[in-house]
């Protein structure tokens, strides 16, 4: 009988399953968590192997963290390593990280954390986190053994990345990471680059929240089709990610009971470096093919960053490309508003701060005219529409830290 397949954490030995349950994502109710068929598909995950839930405080309206703290009741706590993150958009003091730490705590009926992240870093919450003094905030909270292994979770470019990496002793890091973002966030490179550091490495999005598994455009189909292997387009992408050595779990948002058997399925046969010559090539038509649907050919390899306006030129061509190719326009515009225009970030780094001078599209690789591509990204996300979103998103990611 197949079993399910475990990757070994480099610092610790920790015995992980390769398929990690997502806690974003459960089914939902009348608006809730449908908390009786979410508790099933957990426990049942559980029961047939998978060791590593992933939530964090805003998933599900603040929900996700006690629901999950009630899962893991009548002894299924001791059979999982437990993930949760400490969010930078509720810290503004060296206390709050204590204050919001022993909240979760609570939250989650344990005494512990087991892998505990700073969440959705980029420059400049990285900065706010690094002068507030988390670092010393981790060696602590360790020492005392509220957490067991200290990460983060990544959204921002490669330098920055690197910079996190090589700032601390991780033990892991999650990165975004799909057959059409080997050149986006950290990245190919950074994921390489943390496990050249025996960094663990947890991937998120590796469907891109289901994109590259439903409505497929025909073309998409057409060359899956024709595949010398015939599988969905959900195995085709968790393989091509499990494929990676560098890579330790890989978490899906499951909420479907078809789709974690399927998942738990292709877990246990997709090993590092299975793939064959034939099957990769049949990923990257594919991915050349999403490629071409995009807007602008970025590559976000951050060239162009700083900007001296304050622009975020990677992350705002990443959103725009998601909005032409992905399955909904409005989370394109929740996440652009959110992570740009001040909805959940500080501050504003959307594409309506550019005054065209010029110094990015010089240092493009690319040669992308990125002014007037800005203009377009502006014209497209930056409007009414996604005006009216930000009080929605706001309310989404302010479920911080309350008992």
């Amino acid at each position: 009988m197949t079993t399910m397949q475990y990757r070994k954490v480099p610092k610790n030995g920790d015995q992980l399953s390769a398929l990690g349950f997502g806690a974003m994502r459960l089914p939902t109710r009348m608006g809730k968590i449908d908390e009786k068929r979410a508790m099933r598909q957990i426990r049942g995950a559980i029961d047939q192997g998978l060791n590593y839930i992933d939530t964090a405080v805003p998933y599900h309206g603040g929900e996700s963290e006690r629901f999950v703290g009630r899962v893991l009741q009548d002894g299924y706590r001791e059979k999982v390593k437990l993930a949760t993150k400490l969010p930078p958009q509720s810290v503004n003091t060296r206390e709050d990280m204590d204050r919001i730490l022993d909240i979760q705590l609570k939250k989650l009926k344990t005494d512990h954390i087991d892998y505990y992240l700073l969440h959705g870093l980029e420059a400049n919450q990285w900065k706010k986190l690094f002068n507030l003094g988390v670092l010393e905030f981790l060696d602590t909270v360790k020492a005392s053994g509220k957490i067991r292994n200290a990460g983060f979770s990544f959204h921002g470019d490669r330098r920055t990345f690197k910079e996190i990496i090589d700032a601390y002793d991780w033990t892991f890091c999650q990165i975004q990471y799909n057959f059409l973002d080997e050149t986006s966030q950290a990245g190919t490179e950074g994921l390489r680059y943390a496990a050249s550091k025996n960094i663990a490495v947890m991937i998120m999005e590796p469907l891109r929240g289901g994109m590259l598994a439903a409505s497929l455009p025909a073309e998409v189909q057409k060359i899956y089709d024709r595949a010398p292997v015939k599988r969905s387009a959900a195995a085709w992408g968790l393989r091509w990610v499990w494929n990676h050595p560098e890579v330790t779990v890989v978490l899906s948002g499951m909420n479907d009971e078809e789709h974690i058997a399927e998942n738990i399925k292709t877990c246990q046969t997709a090993f590092p470096n299975a793939m064959s010559e034939a099957e990769l090539a049949t990923v990257a038509e594919v991915a050349g093919l999403y490629k071409r649907l995009m807007k602008v050919g970025c590559t976000g390899c951050a060239y162009c960053m700083p900007c001296p306006s304050g622009v975020n030129i990677p992350m705002c061509f990443s959103i725009y490309n998601d909005y032409y190719i992905g399955t909904s326009r409005m989370l394109a515009r929740g996440m652009y508003g959110g992570m740009l225009m001040g909805g959940i970030m500080p501050g504003r780094s959307d594409a309506s701060l550019c005054r065209e001078c010029g110094k990015c599209a010089n240092a493009c690789p690319q040669h992308i005219a990125i002014p007037q591509e800005l203009k377009k990204v502006n014209s497209t996300l930056g409007g009414l529409r996604t005006k009216i979103l930000m009080p929605i998103v706001r309310m989404m990611f302010s479920a911080e830290v309350k008992e």
